[in-house]
This record gives structure tokens, sequence and C-alpha cells, in this order.
């Protein structure tokens, strides 16, 4: 890649964001001449999104940092589409009311990676279905429909891959570039935007978007992705065995959201320090260089920081506390997820294997046992040797808890409600 002269394009490329550029150099003279403003979307399909869509806020959090203003938009409109990118079947079709709720639970996050406000580079949030919904089918098939190409269309990875696994594609999912484009020119109207960014899987959504700029209203727009991130042992960042890593509280505690980050792999600690912190690079060169046991000093920075963006720092000291508490002292901690129980549910005893999973630490009573069998399956640290082990109040310790492990590293408490 030719040298770099703006501040954003260079903090991104050194950090590892940019996969794709549709003119790097073009783009990178933009950045370095004036200030400009860029986008990503996020449909509205949860409460939360989770640690797979921190590359995009993170890209737009260095956005702002590098003088530049981000807009964050919401896919109302779209999600009643579904986007067909990386996916095998249809996506369920959402409610307004459903999808109303889910731009709710989504908008929380952004306020604590980016400054919103009136500013020149404060961010703004703006919702697709403020255009979309408005939209008249037929002129607009006959204003940008036009501009498409069924063929070109066909030979995009999102959809060339649901047609040769031969899953079915609908037309209303087929429409989804289209519209997703459009996003791109009616932003550009509205807040002169330049800049849509997004994962690598957006690139033929991205790209589109870029043209019809071009045919339609000879602008000149720009598309820059950032690569899929794997773990060093190839697996899909963020897919752990317990589900996705959410970044509302209200889905993941704060304490295990830290204990995600503490658990990286070595391979990946200064990558993920550069990607997922506002760590200077220098800073992460000299962790990155650390082996044996000083690596795991490395890990608890990064899961400080990251958990201090996602959560602040309060959430991030206590989730340190309490992770210092239990493995350094065999203690319990304030912050691991907890739940409670009533007295006379607890007096009557509780089967082991139902509270490891109303506590989260396995899936269903099977993985309950597989645990138990493998010798993870522990009650106040003592490993449980019986699967119809009862838990009732002769285990609660000294503080009035119980405390439940999955392995070393997963725990919780059970209390009395």
């Amino acid at each position: 890649m030719p040298a770099l002269n703006s501040d954003f394009m260079r903090e991104v490329e050194s950090r590892g964001f940019i996969h794709q550029c549709t003119d790097t150099a073009e783009l990178d003279a933009l950045c370095a001449r004036e200030r400009i403003t860029a986008y990503i979307g996020f449909d509205c399909t949860a409460s939360s999104l989770h640690v797979g869509s921190l590359v995009p806020i993170m890209l737009l959090r260095i956005l702002q940092r590098t003088g530049h203003k981000p807009i964050v938009l919401l896919g109302g409109g779209t999600t009643k589409v579904g986007d067909p990118s990386g996916k095998d079947e249809s996506r369920k079709l959402l409610t307004d009311g459903q999808i109303a709720q889910n731009a709710a639970g989504i908008k929380q996050i952004f306020e604590r990676f980016v400054a919103f406000g009136d500013g020149a580079t404060d961010a703004v949030m703006v919702n697709n279905a403020d255009w979309l919904n408005e939209l008249r089918y037929i002129p607009f098939l006959r204003d940008f429909g036009r501009h498409f190409s069924v063929n070109r269309m066909l030979a995009f990875d999102s959809v060339k891959l649901r047609l040769e696994r031969e899953q079915p594609l609908t037309f209303l999912e087929f429409n989804y570039m289209v519209l997703q484009a459009y996003d791109f020119v009616e932003l550009a109207q509205r807040h002169s935007c330049v800049l849509q960014m997004g994962g690598s899987d957006q690139w033929g959504n991205i790209v589109n978007g870029v043209e019809l700029g071009r045919r339609a209203e000879q602008r000149q727009l720009y598309g820059l992705t950032s690569p899929l991130i794997t773990t060093a042992s190839g697996a899909k960042m963020g897919k752990t065995a317990q589900g996705a890593v959410w970044l509302n509280d209200d889905m993941l505690p704060a304490y295990d959201y830290w204990q995600f980050w503490r658990n990286t792999e070595d391979g990946d600690v200064g990558r993920f320090m550069r990607l997922f912190t506002d760590l200077p690079l220098d800073e992460i060169a000299r962790y990155e260089a650390l082996g044996g046991a000083e690596i795991n000093e490395a890990k608890i920075i990064l899961a400080n920081e990251a958990t201090s963006l996602a959560h602040g720092t309060m959430a991030a000291a206590n989730a340190a506390e309490t992770a210092r508490k239990t493995f350094s002292e065999g203690g319990t901690g304030d912050s691991l997820p907890m739940i409670a129980i009533a007295r006379e549910k607890l007096t009557e005893g509780v089967p082991l294997l139902d509270l490891l999973m109303e506590a989260g630490l396995c899936a269903s009573k099977s993985e309950a046992r597989r645990l138990i069998r493998g010798g993870g399956g522990r009650v106040n640290d003592v490993a449980v040797e019986d699967e119809a082990r009862i838990v009732g109040p002769d285990d609660l310790d000294a503080d009035g808890a119980i405390k439940l492990s999955a392995g070393r590293k997963r725990h919780a408490l059970v209390r009395l409600a």
C-alpha cells in the first residue's frame, strides 16, 4: 500500500482495519484535505449488537478521533427485508414493534464509543426507515432500478453462495442491495456523506452504492471494508460455546464480557489491542513482545481496556477485582453473574443440573452432565462427581452465597431472593 497522508487512513491501516477500498489514494487525499462524513449501517435484528460488530464501531470511533464526522445508520427499513450476505437462509421477518425495540437497545451502545451532538465532528444517528418507508415502489424502480444489472447482482458472493448451496433466495432479499445502495445516495444528499464502511461481506453492497451515486447523481463516493476477524486458531471472532458475546450488559454481564477478552489466545493479544482498544501502537508493541506468564498481564490490560469502552471504567475495575479474588484468593467477588432463588425452593433442594443451566454456565442438561463427568462442575470450588447432586441450604457460604463453576474460568453465584 502506498504511503498514506491522512490521520484517519494511516490510523486504520496501521491497526489492521483495511481489507478493501474503492480508491485508497483518492480517499486518503480527500481525508487529508478536508473533514469528511462517513457511515456504517446496522440492522436491528436483535436488541443488542455483539462483538462481531466491534470492528465497524471502532472504525467510527477512529473516524471521529481523527477529525471527521460519523453517521450511525440504523436499518429500521432494511431490517424488514433481510440482508442475504453471509446467510444460508432467509432472515426471520420482524414486526415494526420488534424492530423499534431492537433499535432502542442498539442506540445505547454507540453512546459509549462515539460522541453525539451538533458539532462539526459530532456523530449523528439516523434510521433508513425515514426514507425507505416512504418510497413509492414503481417510481423508485424507474429512477434507480434501471442502474442495476441483474447479471452483475447474481455474481456477488452474497447471492452466488446462496444459489450454489441451493438455498432459497427470496425476491424480497434480492432487493436488499438495491436499498442499501439507495441509503448511500440518500445520506449523500442529506448529510454530504462520501464514505460507506463495513465488513468484508458488505463489499458488493457498498460498491453498488458507490456506482449508484456515480450513475444516478454524478457523485464521487467511496467504500472501505474491514477484514473478517478470526482468532489465531481460525475460529470466528465472538463465537463461544455459550453463544454470542453481546455488548449490552442486560444480555451479557460486564464480568463475562471482561472474561471473554481475558481468555484471548496468546497469538491474538497484540492484534486485538490494535483493533479493540485506544492504546498507542508503541505501547501495544511492548505488550506483544511479552511471552510466557507475562502475556497474561497483557490479556488483563486488553480485558480492562475493551470492557472500559463497552461498559465503563468502573465496570471494568469491578470485573478485574472479581477475577483477582476468584482466581488468586479463591473468593467469589461481587461482579460474578448471579441468580436469585427463593429460600423455600432452596430448602426443598434444587438439582445442580438445573442451576448450571439457569446460571448460563451450561446450555442444556446434557451439557451439564458432560461437564460433571469431565470433572469441570464445582460447587463452592469443590468438584462434583454425582450428576444427581442436589444443592440446598447447607451449601450457602458465610456470605449467604453458593458459587457454581464450569471449569476454572467460568463462575456464577446463587443467592437467596
